[in-house]
């Protein structure tokens, strides 16, 4: 995970951290297009004392995945079923709600123009990314490994850096969520799934790239 220290920046934090995107958006903090600071410029500009958003931070690391299964069969079946299907279950309505919002309040300066777009590309490389997955490490894994699969856990980690990358385009091009006034149902519905969406794969990739790879990787000193 992420190293947390004030230095770190609040993009890299809201990318590897469960629960820090929402955190930073209740916190009044952008961490797509403008979040390439240093976590304490950041508080500062927000107003916040630096130490204290380190602890809420640090609480949330804490309590990352917490609830997860430990032994590897049911971490992956676990991984599978929450966040594999979830996640293209939930992108199968969020892509045309999407187009729909687009469409019809296209004209509103608030308008998440560019958003369909970028769920499509962010739908393509996590079904591509799942898929390598789903054939290829998890049987490994399942298996009990061998000294290569460093190499294709490897290869997933630097996918999910772009993946990480694709979900901040779709953050940026919603606006950071925000609604505006008086959004009609089906931008609040869009919104709120995006939210939840959003959460669900930070905390997925947190739990791959810190518990279930951590289990066939050579110690760190």
């Amino acid at each position: 995970m992420t190293r947390l220290s004030p230095e770190t920046t609040v993009t890299a934090i809201a990318a590897d951290l469960p629960g820090a995107a929402e955190l930073f958006r209740r916190k009044g903090i952008n961490f797509c297009c403008g979040g390439n600071i240093a976590l304490s410029e950041a508080a500062t500009r927000a107003g916040l004392l630096p130490d204290a958003l380190l602890a809420d931070l640090q609480a949330l690391a804490d309590a990352a995945g917490r609830n997860a299964p430990e032994q590897t069969p049911a971490l992956i079946d676990h991984i599978l079923s929450r966040y594999h299907e979830t996640h293209r279950a939930e992108l199968e309505w969020l892509i045309p709600l999407a187009q729909k919002v687009e469409r019809v309040h296209g004209d509103h300066e608030d308008a998440p123009l560019g958003l369909t777009e970028a769920l499509i590309a962010l739908n393509d490389d996590l079904d591509s990314h799942m898929q390598k997955e789903e054939q290829v490490l998890f049987p490994l894994m399942l298996q009990g490994g061998n000294p290569m699969i460093v190499h294709p856990i490897a290869q997933m980690r630097h996918e999910h850096d772009d993946t990480a990358r694709l979900l901040a385009g779709v953050e940026h091009a919603a606006h950071g969520l925000r609604l505006p006034e008086g959004a009609c149902g089906s931008w609040t519905a869009l919104y709120t799934g995006l939210r939840k969406f959003s959460e669900d794969l930070v905390t997925h990739m947190h739990l791959e790239n810190n518990v279930l790879f951590a289990q066939f990787e050579p110690a760190h000193a």
